[in-house]
This record gives structure tokens, C-alpha cells and sequence, in this order.
């Protein structure tokens, strides 16, 4: 069966009474969650909803999502997963661009986005879902899929224009939750993942929901990350999966602060979706005496296309090593092989290169060219086999004619110990085309001035490469995962550092 949605009916079938999924006090074993995903199933299917049609859900992490998200792909259907933060307009060119035939959406959002008149569209509420469900026969059978058929549709974030959607197909996220599963996670039905990262994201949905649900695990929500709510929950449930981005793992120190939670169930934690600084790592580990594993991938790869492996030596500040049925290689200006340690554009091809980008076959041949992705990261691999990120392509600040990788610049101000996070990108320059900045949020109760800040860098760098502005915020803006957004820094002049 290449439906995604068997690995919810295989585990229904051999633990069936075995929690699922929790939040709060609410638990769903996966006996219920499978009942309740082939009520919906029957639901569109009662509505006309066929095999190959898009059916949006803008749900945050609750246990409606996984009803949603089992159903949809159950009844044959197209998943397109859709932030619930979204703005009405940026809601309606989802749904335009998409196809979408309806729109499940949580009963919290603004609703002149939501509001259709075609027969699938449904506003969730969790006082009124089963109730609204009850009518109809559940869809028992899993619909019939080719493996190369498209089971989601995820829109990457639209950094360059118009946000695309990236087509995954059944066998892209199947054999990806395998090997994840397998290799990375090692996750069994007697382990408890924590469920924060949002499931309408490709991270989320990979490596909490759908590797959880290939296991038996139990998936603990928390549908927005706050730290000490989320400490909570790590020590309350037991948790032995933590995934997360590089902002979570910040947050979760502060939150602890002096203090030592009972973390000692914690088996695994894994770091994606930006790089990690090396210096956080170091500090998150000693403090609650786990290992973190940094990975990467993109939506377009299912997500995940390369990790510190636990049966292998790790490489803090690295990637890792591709996963199994993956290749990785780093590719000069003019597409040739990069040597061992020269920086390059990142390329991947495998089992967990999406499709294409939805109806766009011009932007699919610029990305995929000769079965190899092109992701716009800059990174080297070493003698030994292992990646390192240097940056987005885009993110490269060119000083006077001098490359600068922001991340080197962030790497050395996460040392100082009173900063919380950092950001560095490039302002314009009349003489020199790009000067660096670096925009800075301190931990509470630090203090640090931007000349201190400026000479901790400049003692550790080439004289190009240190920041000339600092600027000392309050926070750094994020996006839906936790990841600090770049795009949406506003660069002050330079009396305003």
C-alpha cells in the first residue's frame, strides 16, 4: 500500500488502545484517531471529493490535525497545508493557486478567508467536530495511491516572489518516515515525542507527526511553543523525542534558567530548519545532559536529507551525512563538483526530491536539473563525508569584494554570554556594495553594549568580515517554526546602532 495514510491504519491495527496523540488532558488512542479519520474520509467522499483533488487545512497542532490530515490523503485526496496565521488574502492565492475543492480551518481564524460556499469547506471546532461528523459512514478501505501520485502540496515560504508549492508525493514521505524512523530516531511504541513544531510545516509533519504515527509513538502538543509550558510538558509526559529549531533550544535554557527539570526520559534530540550555533549546543548539553543531533533538509526534500547519525561519530556545527537512499554534493558556479572543503551550492537527489513545484514546470527545471535539487545553500563537505552549512545563497554578504557568511559572524557572537540571538545580513554601501550588521537580542538580565559586542567579533575575524553596526533589540522576528526571519530585519542607519 503506497497511501501514506496506511502507516495510521498498520499501527490502528497493532495497538490499538495505545495513546496517539495528548494535549492537555485530552488523550486519542489510535484506534479512535482511525475511526475518526475514516469518518472524514467519508465525509468528502459525501461531498463529491475525488481521488487527486487539493483539500486545504489551516488547523494548528491539535488532534483535529492528524483526523484532517489522515482523512484527506484516506479518501485519495491531495493535502494542502496551510499556516493558520495566514492574513484572508494570502488564505485566498492558496486556495487559487492550489485548486483547493474546501478548506478545513480551526474556528479561531479570521473567518472572511475561511467563509466558502462549496460543500467541503468546514470551520473546526473541538466542542463540535465529532458531533459534525457523526452523519456519515467512515471510509474503512485506505483510497488506492501510486507511490509517485502527490499526497502534499507544501508552499515553501516565498523568500523570492510568489510562494510555490512543493508536490510530495506518498513514496517521497513514506520512505522518508522509514528511514527516519529507522536510522535517525529509533522511535518504538513506548516512546513519547513532543509535538511543537507546527504540523502544517514540513519539519513538523516528517519528523513528529507522521514518524510518531509510523511507530505507535505518542505525539504530546503543544500548539504554540512557549518554553516554560513546553518544560513542563517535557517533564509531565515523560517525553523522549524532542525536535525542534535553533530558537527553541535557546528558549528552553532561559526558561530553566538555575533550575533542573527531571529530563531524564529524554532520549533524543534532533536540530533543523536553520543552523545550530555550536556554542548553544554546548550549553543546551550540559545543562540537561542530552546529545543533539543537527540535520537538515528542505520542504522540497520530504524534509529530511541529512543528519548527525547516532550510530556515528558526531560533528557539532555540521549536517551530518546524507541519510540512506540520499546523495549530497556540492557543486562549483558552473555546476561541477566542487574539491573537498571549497564551498558550493549544495545539490541533493533521492527518494525524497518532491515531484516539482505545482504547476510550474519552468521553476521545477531551474531547481531540478539532471535528478539533482538545487538548494540554494552554500555548504562544503569534508575528508571525512560530512556537510557543513555556510549559508543561503541569497544570505551572502559581498564586502568590498570579500565573501562574508553571516553564519561564521553569528557563530562567534553566540560565545559571548549575553547573547540570546543574533542575526547578521548586509545594509548597503555607497563605496564598498555591502557592509555586515549584526542585530542582536540579549538573555534576560544581561547587559552588553554594542562596541562590546563589536570588539568580541573583531578580536576572531578578519577585519572584513566583523560587523561595523550592532543593533540591540528586544527580539528577533521569527516565523511559524521558530526560525529567525532575515526578510523581516529592518537594517537602522548607522547612528542608530
Amino acid at each position: 500500500m503506497s497511501n501514506l495514510a496506511s502507516i495510521l491504519t498498520r499501527t490502528a491495527d497493532r495497538h490499538p488502545g495505545r495513546p496517539a496523540l495528548r494535549l492537555a488532558d485530552r488523550t486519542v488512542t489510535y484506534a479512535e484517531l482511525d475511526e475518526a479519520s475514516a469518518r472524514f474520509a467519508g465525509y468528502l467522499r459525501a461531498r463529491g471529493v475525488q481521488p487527486g483533488d487539493r483539500v486545504a487545512l489551516m488547523l494548528p497542532n491539535v488532534p483535529e490535525f492528524a483526523t484532517v490530515y489522515y482523512g484527506i490523503l484516506r479518501a485519495g485526496a491531495v493535502v494542502v497545508p496551510m499556516n493558520p496565521l495566514l492574513r484572508p488574502r494570502e488564505v485566498d492565492y492558496y486556495l487559487a493557486d492550489s485548486g483547493a475543492t474546501g478548506i478545513l480551518a480551526w474556528h479561531t481564524t479570521e473567518q472572511a478567508g475561511v467563509d466558502r460556499s462549496d460543500a467541503v469547506s468546514m470551520v473546526v471546532a473541538p466542542e463540535t467536530f465529532t458531533e459534525a461528523l457523526a452523519g456519515y459512514a467512515p471510509v474503512t478501505e485506505v483510497a488506492e495511491r501510486a507511490g509517485a501520485d502527490t499526497a502534499v502540496i507544501l508552499y515553501t515560504s516565498g523568500t523570492t516572489g510568489q510562494p510555490k508549492g512543493a508536490e510530495l508525493t506518498h513514496d517521497n514521505l513514506r520512505r522518508n518516515v522509514e528511514v527516519s524512523t529507522a536510522t535517525l530516531l529509533r522511535l518504538g511504541p513506548d516512546d513519547v515525542v513532543f509535538g511543537a513544531l507546527p504540523l502544517f510545516h514540513s519539519f513538523g509533519q516528517t519528523i513528529a507527526l507522521n514518524c510518531a504515527v509510523g511507530a505507535g509513538a505518542c505525539l504530546t502538543l503543544l500548539p504554540r511553543f512557549d518554553a516554560a509550558q513546553a518544560l513542563e510538558i517535557l517533564v509531565r509526559d515523560r517525553v523522549t523525542l524532542f525536535a525542534g529549531v535553533p530558537t527553541m533550544y535557546a528558549a528552553l535554557l532561559a526558561a530553566a534558567g538555575t533550575d533542573e527539570p527531571d529530563l531524564s526520559a529524554l532520549r533524543t534530540c534532533v536540530s533543523g530548519g536553520a543552523a545550530l550555533p555550536v556554542e548553544l549546543l554546548r550549553l543546551f548539553e550540559e545543562k540537561f545532559g542530552c546529545v543533539i543531533l543537527e540535520g537538515y533538509g528542505l520542504s522540497e526534500t520530504s524534509p529530511v536529507a541529512s543528519f548527525n547519525h547516532p550510530d556515528r561519530p558526531r560533528k557539532p556545527g555540521t549536517i551530518g551525512t546524507p541519510i540512506e537512499g540520499v546523495e549530497m554534493d556540492v557543486r562549483t558556479a558552473d555546476g561541477t563538483p566542487a574539491p573537498t572543503g571549497e564551498v558550493g551550492e549544495i545539490v541533493i537527489r533521492g527518494h525524497n526530491v518532491m515531484k516539482g513545484y505545482w504547476q510550474r514546470p519552468e521553476a521545477t527545471a531551474e531547481s531540478i536539473v539532471d535528478g539533482w535539487f538545487r538548494t540554494g545553500d552554500l555548504g562544503a563537505r569534508d575528508a571525512d563525508g560530512y556537510y557543513r552549512i555556510v549559508d543561503r545563497t541569497k544570505d551572502l554578504v559581498i564586502r568590498g569584494g570579500f565573501n562574508v557568511y553571516p553564519r561564521e559572524v553569528e557563530e562567534i557572537l553566540y560565545e559571548h554570554p549575553a547573547v540570546a540571538e543574533a542575526a547578521v545580513l548586509g545594509a548597503p554601501h555607497p563605496t564598498l556594495g555591502e557592509e555586515v550588521v549584526a542585530v542582536v537580542a540579549l538573555r534576560p538580565g544581561a547587559a552588553a553594549t554594542p562596541d562590546e559586542l563589536r570588539e568580541h567579533v573583531k578580536g576572531q575575524l578578519a577585519a572584513y568580515k566583523y560587523p561595523r553596526q550592532v543593533w540591540i533589540v528586544p527580539a528577533l522576528p521569527k516565523g511559524p517554526t521558530g526560525k529567525i526571519l532575515k526578510r523581516a530585519i529592518v537594517v537602522p542607519p548607522p547612528d542608530a546602532a
